[in-house]
């Protein structure tokens, strides 16, 4: 096969105790899945889920016992950090029954959707597509993925970030009003998920606005904390 110029590298994770790593190929986010934040975004109530997607290559790729640099975006004022629990799929499947999701997941990992704010809610007030509010470059840094049998009962794991080590976000993964297998199930029904897909699924209250120097650190209760330097 040739091509008129070199393909970019493939995004990839590591994976807890593998030297292989995980190739990326879509980033799914599902946006209020936590009451308290759909309450401090103006919403109510169990809406339908929604979903907006990121490319791999914005996923930010941070090391286990290291902490990742991100870049502070162009064009915004007011950068958010949204920590949350990301699930990695390993299998293809489509229309899966949430009583099946579990055999579809590879593992888990910390994450990050960070959100240029003001130009998210400006899209908003023009009824126009979120892109530029979340897909940007590095938009997404996520921590190892720790393998499904290795993770515990991430269902009921707590999820957590402080910023400059005091607390801004403290909730459970209980909390989620779609959980992990009802987000598969109505996810697959509208995309055929594949091996190397992400689902970032949420986050909870307390998301807030972050400048050049601040120090993120997250995790959920089981896997490998989130280390993020705001550069």
């Amino acid at each position: 096969m040739h091509y008129v110029f070199a393909p970019a590298d493939v995004a990839s994770l590591p994976v807890v105790g593998r030297s292989e790593r995980f190739p990326l190929r879509r980033v799914f986010c599902v946006g209020r899945n936590y009451a308290e934040h759909a309450k401090e975004m103006g919403f109510t109530g169990r809406e339908a889920p929604f979903f907006f997607l990121k490319p791999a290559h914005a996923v930010l790729p941070v090391e286990a016992g290291t902490t990742g640099e991100m870049p502070y975006p162009t064009l915004t004022s007011n950068l958010h950090h949204e920590i949350e629990l990301v699930v990695a799929i390993g299998k293809a499947g489509r229309n899966i029954a949430a009583a099946d999701a579990a055999e579809y997941i590879y593992g888990y990992a910390v994450g990050l959707d960070m959100t240029r704010r003001d130009l998210q809610n400006e899209m908003k007030k023009q009824g126009r597509p979120w892109s530029i509010g979340k897909a940007f470059d590095f938009s997404a840094p996520i921590g190892p993925i720790t393998p499904a049998a290795q993770a515990g009962n991430v269902e009921q794991a707590e999820i957590w970030l402080q910023v400059n080590g005091a607390d801004r976000q403290r909730s459970d993964v209980t909390q989620l009003i779609w959980n992990i297998a009802e987000t598969i199930e109505h996810l697959s029904a509208a995309w055929k998920l594949q091996p190397g897909d992400l689902i970032m699924t949420g986050t909870p209250e307390g998301v807030g606005a972050v400048v050049r120097g601040d120090l993120l650190e997250g995790g959920v209760a089981g896997l490998t904390p989130l280390s993020v330097r705001i550069v």
